[in-house]
């Protein structure tokens, strides 16, 4: 069962040009930098109530974030909402006919499980599931 948004993932081209806007300016907690090498991205995490706000930049030119940024530029990502059973969130979304990118549950940040449904699914946004570890 999805309990809350966790995250609001947000591509950028650098971290260090955004993080001074948000810890500084807008005065969010930092909570630090997290590299993902298998997803080939770095993050820069901030706490703002019970949801981080996550600044996503690329470590590869071929990363998904590389890719998104090329197409797009800076930019909302993604949201994401945290389940308390990740893999009965995806049996129940296949159930419902919902596109997913991840079949199953990987690796991500803050040592949790994630899935990411399709954008053609959940009305042109990219969409992440995801359980903290227990």
């Amino acid at each position: 069962m999805i309990k809350k948004l966790n995250h609001i993932g947000i591509a950028v081209n650098s971290l260090t040009d955004h993080i001074s806007f948000y810890r500084d300016i807008l005065q969010l907690k930092f909570v630090g930098i997290e590299e993902i090498a298998d997803q080939k991205v770095k993050t820069a995490i901030f706490q703002v109530g019970e949801t981080r706000i996550e600044l996503l930049e690329a470590t590869a030119p071929d990363s998904p974030i590389a890719q998104f940024l090329e197409k797009r530029g800076e930019g909302l990502h993604h949201l994401a909402y945290q389940s308390d059973n990740i893999e009965r969130e995806l049996q129940f979304l296949r159930e419902h006919n919902v596109a997913l990118i991840d079949e199953k549950p990987r690796g991500g940040a803050h040592h949790t499980r994630i899935a990411f449904l399709h954008p053609k699914s959940t009305g042109k946004v990219l969409t992440e599931i995801c359980e903290e570890k227990r």
